[in-house]
């Protein structure tokens, strides 16, 4: 339970609030400041008012929207204003840019007059690129939306509206497949008549709902056609006179779905009994819903339940729309945000919801199976797959609608976006399609394992490999139906009745009877070793690659590729590498797991391995042997063991910019290089060769511990593809290096 004291503190502790602005550009020189403001400001002020549209090429109103209100229904606490409205707004504004990377400013109008507040905010069309409306009482949040749509020439949006209605829609369009039901014949009942309650069912019916079964009931009961002082947008959806109660449990008659927009505790489980069979109930009013989770299941067992709530399955929440929404309208230089736009979410989301769950979103709700069924037919929020789910789908309908002022390629937009929010996704995503151009065979000796199975059916289903799990074929059958993994398409050798363990057992004996190993002892490690079982396939050709590690150490994995696949031609040692994601970039750590006080030559061997890493995942390769010395500053045997390495690595390619011994921020900032302006890097290091084991591991965990994304351990110099997971490594680190192990399967 969160505390006042808490909340307080939050918002009051550093910097006040929620929101900073920060510039895009450099300002640390009188050239930069010239450039910024006087006298270079002038030449993109030009340009704009030559040709108006090129204000989306130099300032940031493309990507700039406005959150604006007046303060006149704020959550649950009503018309307490603009001033004490502004947290709401900051809080609204750092969804859109955590979700989707968009910038806000909060705009807070005082001006309870509908006409006189849609004069302030359509005179703010110059600045913005979006209006998102928040937080107006009803029905003058209808009257303003329509006015501010027809005066403007930008997209706006009524989250309070058409979020929910969004979600909602999504929700019932799975909740239905679910129960059987069709949208054509549902009765509904919506508790509440406000802007959600009337968004929501005017585009319920834009679905299939028919008007005529929609019951609203507010306070004073079921709205019908003879009640006072009805606006037109609640008339829409009024019952005849004859329909008038209110009575609540009699407006639930027979109906086959209650959504409540209203105000927790006013439904219980008898009125619920009343209504048919299979109900979908969503008790949406926050913190406290309509009817309690576990009561409305209780009452009706037969039930599918949403709420609000994120403590409860379903949950209904408009971030899962409105930041993608906006995405998806804003690079499509759409004018307005159409029905089509707002269907094309809707459905999007609700596909989103029947594919398997990213690890992501698996960590964040504690690790429990969660596939599609009755306690998941919404995506949870947060996930972050909605971006490149929601806006592709919405920019194709905005195109489809002729309000969109650019044509997009949905396919390239849709990568675009899973690199924006995704630092690994951004460096790997054509490491991954080279993947998916050649699939090949990658075994997984812990088949078993609940992160290995859910990488699999995201590598099987995005064509990235093809999986071949090695496990007891009983128990991966069991642990996938409790995931939700579909084994479709997913190779399964049964470790209990090994296909090949004879000819596996007399390869192994052969390579390794002059280590010890005798036939007897060949045949008793592959019986019980699936991690030796897995190489023997790779080293017979059987699979083309190995990925292993997840539940064992290191030595354990490392050790047995090394017996049974060994180096590749021309290589002394196999060297570890870890790729480590960054704001500025992609950096490989080698060696960070296998040698632990290398000589200069395995360092050189270090160096060139990952250089040609960093060059088949598209990096141009820059090279710093790292030490505590600069260039001879503080002579040693380790900093000139370095310096040596380094002059090796320049012989033998003396097309890699390499250079060392040099301290690490020396090789990574280009401020404390100017001390050193005969440097061979040409910029930042994006290889760093580390002086022995202790150093690279201390170095890659420490930044994994500080939040940073990392992917590996890569083995390089192997014969054959054998990466080394780590223990309770993540389902997309497993997915990554699956892309990784086949693209350089497929090299070979």
């Amino acid at each position: 339970m969160l505390r006042k004291e808490d909340a307080l503190a939050y918002h009051s502790e550093g910097r006040p609030g929620k929101l900073e602005v920060v510039p895009t550009k450099a300002l640390a020189s009188q050239r930069d400041l010239s450039l910024a403001y006087s006298p270079g400001v002038a030449e993109p002020c030009r340009a704009i008012h030559a040709d108006p549209r090129a204000v989306g090429r130099y300032t940031a109103r493309r990507n700039l929207v406005a959150v604006v209100t007046n303060g006149t229904a704020v959550l649950g606490l009503g018309d307490i204003g603009p001033l004490a409205a502004k947290p709401v707004m900051e809080g609204k504004a750092v969804l859109f840019k955590k979700y989707a990377d968009i910038d806000v400013f909060d705009i807070e109008v005082d001006a309870h007059d509908p006409e006189r507040f849609c004069d302030v905010v359509a005179a703010l069309e110059p600045t913005f690129g979006g209006i998102n409306l928040e937080d107006i009482k009803a029905p003058e949040c209808f009257f303003i939306e329509e006015t501010l749509e027809a005066r403007m020439g930008i997209p706006v949006f009524h989250d309070d509206q058409h979020g929910t209605a969004i979600i909602s829609a999504a929700a019932l369009l799975n909740a239905c497949a679910l129960q059987g039901k069709e949208l054509s014949s549902l009765r509904v009942v919506c508790i509440g008549a406000g802007a959600a309650a009337i968004g929501s069912m005017r585009l319920w019916t834009e679905l299939g709902v028919s008007a005529e079964n929609i019951t609203l009931f507010d306070i004073d009961g079921v709205i019908t056609e003879d009640r006072e002082g009805l606006d037109r947008y609640r008339r829409a959806f009024a019952q005849p006179a004859a329909q008038a109660t209110r009575d609540l449990g009699q407006a639930l008659e027979g109906a086959d779905v209650m959504i409540g927009l209203a105000a927790g505790g006013i439904v219980s489980g008898d009125m619920l009994k009343r209504m048919n069979e299979r109900p979908i109930v969503f008790a949406l009013a926050n913190p406290d819903p309509e009817i309690g989770y576990e009561e409305a299941r209780q009452a009706r067992p037969d039930a599918l339940v949403g709420t609000g709530r994120s403590d409860f399955p379903n949950q209904v929440n408009n971030v899962l729309g409105f930041p993608y929404l906006f995405r998806g309208a804003l690079d499509a230089a759409a004018t307005h945000i159409t029905l089509g736009m707002k269907l094309a979410a809707a459905r999007a989301l609700a596909d989103l919801a029947r594919v398997g769950v990213d690890d992501v979103v698996l960590r964040a709700y504690g690790g429990q199976a969660i596939k599609f069924g009755p306690d998941y037919i919404i995506p949870k929020p947060g996930d972050p797959r909605s971006l490149s789910w929601l806006a592709p789908a919405v920019a194709e309908a905005a195109m489809e609608d002729g309000v969109a002022q650019e044509q997009v390629d949905v396919e390239a937009y849709r990568e675009q976006l899973t690199r924006r929010l995704d630092p690994t996704r951004r460096v790997l995503v054509h490491v991954t399609n080279m993947a998916k151009r050649h699939p090949c065979r990658v075994v997984f000796p812990e088949g078993e394992n609940d992160s290995i199975l859910r990488a699999v059916d995201v590598i099987e289903d995005e064509g990235i490999a093809h999986p071949v799990l090695l496990g007891r074929r009983g128990v991966i059958h069991a642990r996938a139906e409790e995931l939700g993994v579909n084994l479709r398409g997913i190779e399964i050798v049964d470790s209990q009745h090994r296909p090949k363990l004879d000819a596996y057992v007399e390869r192994f004996h052969e390579l390794r009877r002059r280590k010890g190993i005798t036939r007897a002892r060949a045949r008793h490690i592959l019986e019980r070793s699936r991690t030796h079982y897995a190489m023997l396939m790779l080293e017979q050709g059987d699979v083309a690659g190995v990925l292993s590690g997840i539940t064992a150490p290191y030595p354990e994995t490392i050790r047995p590729a090394l017996q049974i696949i060994g180096v590749a031609e021309g290589v002394r040692r196999a060297a570890g590498c870890y790729l480590v994601v960054t704001d500025g970039g992609l950096k490989l750590f080698a060696d960070t797991t296998i040698n632990v006080d290398p000589d200069e030559e395995t360092l050189v061997e270090a160096a060139l391995l990952t250089a040609d890493l960093a060059a088949e995942l598209g990096l141009t390769p820059r090279v710093a042997m790292l030490s505590f010395s600069n260039f001879g500053d503080a002579p040693n045997g380790a900093s000139r063991k370095m310096a040596r390495a380094a002059e090796r690595v320049r012989t033998l390619r003396p097309e890699l910019a390499v250079d060392g011994e040099m301290q690490a921020d020396v090789a990574l900032m280009a401020s404390r290089r100017e001390a050193y302006p005969f440097h061979r890097l040409g910029g930042d290091a994006n290889v760093l060769i580390f002086p022995n084991l202790g150093a690279g591991n201390i170095a890659y965990k420490l930044l994994a511990s500080f939040g940073d994304e990392l992917v590996g351990p890569l083995v390089l110099g192997m014969r054959k593809p054998v990466n080394v997971l780590q223990q309770g490594t993540t389902v997309g680190t497993i997915v990554h290096m699956a892309s990784l192990t086949v693209a350089r399967a497929r090299q070979r």
